[in-house]
């Protein structure tokens, strides 16, 4: 009797042991992100520029289109005939260059943010289907899905946005609504495909097959026990979507038919100063940078997180 007491209190103890040593997957993905100086790095200047975006009228020194017609074309604060008030300089119109930095954030924070909305909406709405469903709903949303994929995107986003700039609808917050129409109507299709082939392979694990055994519901088993153990690829793939929709719109504002002036991002702030990038090259050199330093950044935490999130590696 004292023998199976003690055994017993010893496998509880055990139990209690492994639990407390045996952390969730997110956890651990949490401390492999951690251990990640480059990711951590990243993802405190991705924070830093949404903050910047959402507090630009305090943190600029004028706004985005006041125009000082005393200091048209000034050099920056270091060079000769600069002057602090303008520390990197004025445009050709005597706009702050620095000020029209920090209001050009929001528009590329938010064009790289929104259309991630769309992509989970709709990509992951054709993925879970098609993936548990199977048969010909399979068969006909991939064939869909295919149909999409094989559009030169670029090109069609062009010509969706040209036909659409002088509407109505291309005069929504000065072009923005139709841009981010037009990336979200055609970027969903990584999207789908990646979670179509997490649902198959989830759905045929035992745990999915004792809820169905059990009598769950096809709306059940998808969101309770399969859409949680396809988040992880999906996360680590936003983080790579999002610079891709951020050079998208700096592409389509560099050419013209972008974000309309006088709203300023940073696209249509280098092709303001790409006819004076000899002589006054911060104009288009600043918003490159930020362009740049954006898109290095959301890379290595999307590096970061698929290292984090893979389950072959130990903490």
């Amino acid at each position: 009797m004292a023998t199976a007491k003690i055994t017993q209190t010893t496998d509880l103890f055990s139990d209690d042991v492994l639990a407390e040593e045996s952390p969730g997957a997110w956890t651990l993905a949490f401390r492999r992100l951690r251990k990640n100086k480059a990711a951590l790095v990243s993802l405190g200047i991705v924070g830093l520029l949404y903050l910047v975006a959402i507090f630009a009228p305090l943190l600029a020194p004028y706004s985005a289109t006041q125009v000082h017609f005393d200091a048209i074309t000034a050099p920056p604060a270091w060079v000769a005939g600069g002057t602090p008030a303008y520390i990197l300089g004025t445009d050709s119109l005597g706009r702050d260059i620095i000020s029209r930095l920090i209001y050009g954030s929001r528009i590329s924070m938010t064009i790289g943010l929104i259309p991630l909305v769309f992509y989970l909406a709709i990509g992951g709405s054709v993925g879970l289907i098609s993936g548990y469903a199977g048969g010909i709903a399979d068969t006909i949303l991939m064939r869909i899905v295919d149909v999409f994929y094989a559009l030169p995107d670029l090109l069609v986003i062009i010509t969706l946005v040209t036909f659409l700039r002088e509407t109505f609808v291309g005069n929504l917050l000065s072009g923005m609504v139709v841009l981010l129409a037009a990336l979200a109507l055609f970027n969903w299709v990584g999207t789908a495909r990646l979670i179509r082939g997490q649902v198959l392979s989830t759905k045929e694990l035992s745990f999915v097959e004792a809820a169905r055994a059990l009598g769950a519901s096809p709306q059940r088993i998808i969101l309770q026990h399969i859409l949680p153990h396809v988040l992880a690829p999906v996360i680590v793939q936003m983080a790579f979507l999002i610079p891709g929709a951020i050079i998208a719109e700096a592409t389509l504002s560099f050419i013209g038919i972008g974000i309309r002036p006088p709203t300023p991002s940073w696209g249509n702030m280098i092709q303001d100063g790409y006819p004076a990038l000899q002589t006054q090259p911060a104009m288009a050199l600043a918003p490159a940078v930020c362009i740049a330093v954006v898109t290095l950044a959301f890379t290595f935490l999307g590096d970061g997180l698929r290292d984090a999130m893979d389950t072959r590696m130990r903490t």
